[in-house]
C-alpha cells in the first residue's frame, strides 16, 4: 500500500515540479531565456535542456528502457556541460518539446515499473538502484534547478511564484521587503557591513 502511495506521490511531484520548470520561460525574450544570468553561464533554457537529458538517461537506459532519440555519451569528457547551455541552433520549442518527450517517456517508464524495479547507474558510486532510489533522486534534481530558475526569473523581471506571475508585487513592495532584511542582516552582523 505505501509502495504504490510513495509512486503516486513521488511521480505526481515530478510531473508539478516539470511544468514549474517550463512556466520559467512564458513571456520571455529568446535572448532572456538563452543568456547566461551568472558567472558560470547558467541560463533558463540550458536548465529545461539539461533535466531532459538526464531525465531521458535516468528513466530510460537505468532501466533499460533507452530513450528512442540520440543522448550525449554520459562518460564523453568533451561534451561535459554542453548540456547546460542552448546553441544558436537549437530553438526553444526544440528544447521544450523534446522535454514534454522526455516526460512523457518518463512518465511511461514509471507507470509500467514497480517501485522497487532494479535500475543500474553505471556513474553512481553504488550503481544499482531501485525505480524509488531515481524517483527522489530526479525529483530532488529537478526541484533544485527549479530553485535556481526561480532566482534566474526573479532577475530578470521580477516575476516571482511557481507560474511566474502569480506573485508579482509592484516595486515599493520588494524594496521595502529587500529594506527590511537588509536591516536584519546588517543589525545580526554590525561588524561584517565595515568589511565590506
Amino acid at each position: 500500500m505505501i509502495d504504490g502511495y510513495a509512486k503516486t506521490q513521488l511521480h505526481d511531484d515530478l510531473r508539478w515540479t516539470r511544468e514549474a520548470m517550463l512556466s520559467k520561460l512564458d513571456g520571455l525574450s529568446e535572448y532572456d531565456v538563452r543568456r547566461p544570468l551568472t558567472p558560470t553561464g547558467t541560463n533558463l533554457l540550458g536548465l529545461i535542456k539539461h533535466l531532459s537529458t538526464w531525465e531521458a538517461r535516468y528513466f530510460g537506459e537505468v532501466f533499460g528502457r533507452p530513450f528512442p532519440e540520440p543522448l550525449p555519451r554520459w562518460d564523453d569528457e568533451s561534451a561535459r556541460g554542453t548540456d547546460m547551455w542552448a546553441t544558436e541552433h537549437e530553438t526553444r520549442a526544440e528544447i521544450v518539446d523534446r522535454y514534454r518527450r522526455v516526460g512523457e517517456h518518463s512518465d511511461a517508464t514509471i507507470t509500467a515499473l514497480d517501485i522497487d524495479a532494479s535500475g543500474h547507474v553505471p556513474w553512481w558510486p553504488r550503481p544499482d538502484v531501485s525505480l524509488f532510489n531515481v524517483l527522489v533522486h530526479r525529483l530532488t534534481e529537478t526541484s533544485r534547478h527549479a530553485g535556481h530558475a526561480d532566482i534566474l526569473r526573479e532577475q530578470l523581471d521580477g516575476a516571482v511564484g511557481i507560474d511566474s506571475v502569480s506573485a508579482v508585487q509592484d516595486a515599493a513592495f520588494w524594496e521595502n521587503r529587500r529594506a527590511e532584511i537588509e536591516r536584519a542582516a546588517r543589525v545580526a552582523d554590525p561588524a561584517g557591513t565595515e568589511s565590506r
